[in-house]
């Protein structure tokens, strides 16, 4: 099968009906690595590994991020973080079904309590894409609120700690929701009186650039709560063609729009590439805000980098880049109050 052709043309002008739709888009996505593979031209001896580990975790990718790859290139940098290895049934000491504490610092039904003035929300336990290194791959997503009202125990508890001026809505990915169903979930958080903003972390924007809709826009600006968009690109290209556009649209809705990435071992794990990632990304409008060590999550070891070697790579960006070009390499650890600088 050949790859599907990436579309050059002029993307269609926001709020002009488009011949389909975001879900669209997901329904077409990749879901079997057979499939996968072939569609890339990749050795043979690539399928029964793969098999394997998406018996652990599922392959999932949209066909928008598959048509950014190199076909017949076993280690293309956006092929490898979601394509399933071996190394993923690997167990390796140090690494955990839940190395970031999620568990402990739950208040409510979907509700997370880590960080002083911020609660992050489960929204949702859906995914666009399975990264491969994803530090919620074990997450009991089926525990957690599905309906509007089963959301209340967690506004219950949002309403009575007045510290907390800012909620997260990260999954799986927010954006996942439909857009009457993540409007609801704003618009019923907008009604507690301190909270001040709303932030967004999603992949949707990189992997299904679809999603990004002048609906969306209008329901992230439709309450008096201050939207913030957190997006997640690991490699510069990532940031091309209707990925490019999606974010430029983010940015110039007046949203404010920041990356976050994750240090990965063969895929951005050098100096080149991320001061070329930061480029993409300030050239589109869009701030590069944290570079993360990996969490390190039961399955992903053969992803991790040297702490040494990130520190490194951050001096050698901070030669390179502007100051507001360079983000801030930090860990999560497990019951810490904020992020670690490294």
């Amino acid at each position: 099968m050949n790859l599907p052709v990436q579309n050059t043309k002029p993307q269609t002008p926001i709020g002009t009906k488009r011949p389909h739709d975001w879900h669209d888009s997901l329904s077409r996505a990749i879901r079997d690595p057979d499939t996968l593979i072939e569609m890339l031209g990749l050795p043979k001896s690539f399928k029964k590994p793969a098999r394997v580990a998406a018996e652990l975790f599922p392959l999932l990718v949209p066909l928008s991020f598959v048509a950014r790859m190199r076909p017949a290139d076993p280690n293309d940098p956006l092929l490898r973080q979601v394509l399933p290895l071996g190394d993923e049934s690997l167990e390796v000491a140090g690494f955990t079904v839940d190395p970031v504490g999620d568990g402990n610092s739950r208040r409510a039904a979907g509700l997370l309590h880590k960080y002083h003035g911020r609660a992050l929300m489960i929204s949702t336990g859906a995914c666009a894409v399975h990264c491969r290194y994803c530090f919620r791959r074990h997450y009991p997503y089926g525990n957690e609120p599905r309906r509007l009202d089963d959301w209340e125990p967690a506004f219950a508890e949002l309403n009575s700690d007045t510290s907390i001026s800012e909620v997260l809505l990260s999954g799986g990915d927010p954006l996942m929701l439909t857009d009457s169903r993540l409007s609801d979930l704003i618009a019923r958080l907008a009604t507690i009186p301190h909270l001040r903003r709303v932030r967004i972390h999603s992949r949707l924007p990189i992997v299904l650039p679809d999603r990004v809709t002048r609906s969306l826009i209008d329901l992230m600006r439709g309450t008096r709560l201050t939207p913030i968009m957190v997006v997640h690109a690991n490699h510069p290209n990532e940031v091309v063609d209707d990925c490019e556009q999606a974010l430029k649209t983010l940015v110039q809705s007046g949203i404010t729009t920041l990356n976050q990435t994750v240090l990965l071992r063969g895929i951005n794990d050098d100096a080149e590439t991320l001061t070329n990632l930061s480029e993409r990304l300030i050239d589109v409008g869009v701030i590069p805000y944290y570079l993360h060590q990996l969490d390190r999550v039961q399955g992903t070891a053969h992803f991790e980098v040297e702490e040494s070697n990130g520190i490194a790579l951050i001096s050698e960006l901070r030669k390179r880049l502007p100051g507001y070009a360079v983000p801030q390499f930090v860990r999560e650890e497990s019951g810490m109050m904020h992020k670690t600088p490294l």
